[in-house]
């Protein structure tokens, strides 16, 4: 802000010059040459009348009349360096002077938007502290919608300084994904990828944003990217879940278990995860053997999910349709987890193909938080939602039909019947 008042104060002078300088200069070569003109003319229209009289026999010493006249008229010389002498008092000016900078300030404050501007500078300088509590897993206190809106701004400001930064484009993308805002997750995850393509957390985050968009022609792309992640380094647990997840999502059972158990092999028993992992090996393994019942009975098999006890670090959802719902012809359940204030941002989501049958139960965990740095276990309170989307794509259409829950706590179970729409 200090260099924004000096440019305006350099500029405010730079208008005083143009108001005063031609009110010291202007004015008098202007009277000079008016002066000039006015003593030419009068010249010139009286040698016209001597002439005029003398061709009539009015005048009989013509030459001395010429003569008187041009006398007169050099007399006239010094009246005019008298009036050149003769200034403009600074007490005239003044006042204008005064009224310009009034004007100058007084309309900017009024219409220059002053305090957005102070706003947005003071929430740049917070850019350090934002981004060191989004990044930081043991923060209790999630940033707020407010706070990430903050973020995404200070965030899009050094960017545009320091386009280059690739770690500042991963970083806009996550919140975008985060804000369920695709174009700006994905052009963002898109631009670190090329400015870094063999960074293992920028190739991880721009593939999940392709798989979070929904976009089939993408999907192939993302899987091969995350799977040149995993043969760098074959311990890089959060690529093997994006693929285990995707697999389960493609009914592709056998991989999603293959993935899982390499997760579970990495992370070890004793890690508070590998229950969770046994849970879903479990799950993908009872869809293996369904598929296979009705392989070999040629009859048809009605999923049913057994009671089961909900894990503390998960909740459970039972989804509904009513009968009113009228489901389009392909598409995707997602199931989204936000904060018991009902803020739109979600902390968790899921995209679960309508090939499913409804009822259909689903656990949702960490492992379906939408940034690392934000774990669904976080929250001792939530709200779940679920939609039907056509395509896939996270952001809200107007017709699609939607459910939500109460405010249930952290390994709870809920029943989610979808029966509105947008």
């Amino acid at each position: 802000m200090t260099l924004f008042w000096i440019v305006t104060v350099i500029l405010v002078l730079i208008a005083g010059a143009i108001f005063v300088i031609p009110m010291y200069k202007g004015k008098e070569q202007d009277d000079v040459a008016s002066r000039d003109e006015l003593n030419k003319a009068f010249f010139k229209d009286r040698i016209s009348e001597l002439e005029e009289e003398n061709s009539e026999g009015l005048v009989v010493n013509q030459d001395e009349l010429v003569s008187e006249l041009q006398q007169s008229l050099l007399d006239d010389v010094p009246m005019q360096a008298k009036q050149q002498a003769v200034g403009i008092s600074p007490l005239m000016v003044l006042p204008g002077l005064i009224l310009l900078v009034g004007i100058c300030y007084g309309m900017y404050l009024s219409v220059g938007s002053l305090n957005k501007v102070e706003a947005w500078q003071e929430t740049v300088s917070r850019l350090p502290d934002l981004s060191k509590r989004l990044m930081d897993d043991q923060n209790a206190e999630p940033l707020s919608d407010q706070e990430m809106d903050d973020l995404t701004l200070a965030l899009r400001t050094r960017l545009h300084d320091t386009p280059n930064d690739a770690t500042g484009w991963l970083l806009l993308g996550r919140i975008g994904m985060a804000n369920r805002d695709a174009e700006t997750s994905q052009g963002a995850m898109l631009r670190a990828y090329k400015l870094d393509p063999g960074n293992p957390e920028i190739k991880v985050g721009y593939a999940q944003t392709l798989m979070l968009v929904g976009d089939p022609n993408q999907g192939d792309f993302a899987r091969q990217i995350l799977r040149s992640v995993v043969q760098r380094d074959p311990s890089d647990v959060r690529a093997l879940s994006l693929l285990a997840f995707d697999a389960f999502e493609r009914n592709e059972y056998q991989q999603a278990v293959s993935y899982w158990t390499m997760m579970k092999n990495v992370i070890g028993e004793n890690d508070p995860r590998a229950n969770m992992l046994t849970r879903s090996i479990e799950r993908a393994q009872a869809r293996i053997d369904k598929v296979s019942t009705v392989d070999v009975s040629g009859g048809s098999v009605t999923d049913k999910v057994s009671a089961v006890d909900v894990p503390a670090d998960s909740v459970t959802v039972n989804v509904t349709l009513d009968p009113t719902v009228l489901l389009p012809a392909q598409g995707f359940l997602i199931l989204s987890v936000h904060s018991a204030d009902g803020a739109p941002m979600p902390i968790a989501a899921r995209r679960i193909p309508l090939s499913s049958q409804f009822p259909i139960t689903v656990t949702l965990d960490d492992n379906d938080s939408m940034i690392p740095e934000r774990k669904m276990s976080s929250l001792s309170e939530m709200i779940v939602k679920a939609r039907i989307d056509s395509d896939g794509n996270v952001m809200t259409k107007q017709g699609d039909w939607y459910g939500q829950s109460d405010v249930l706590s952290l390994g709870a179970s809920t029943i989610v019947t979808i029966n509105k729409q947008y």
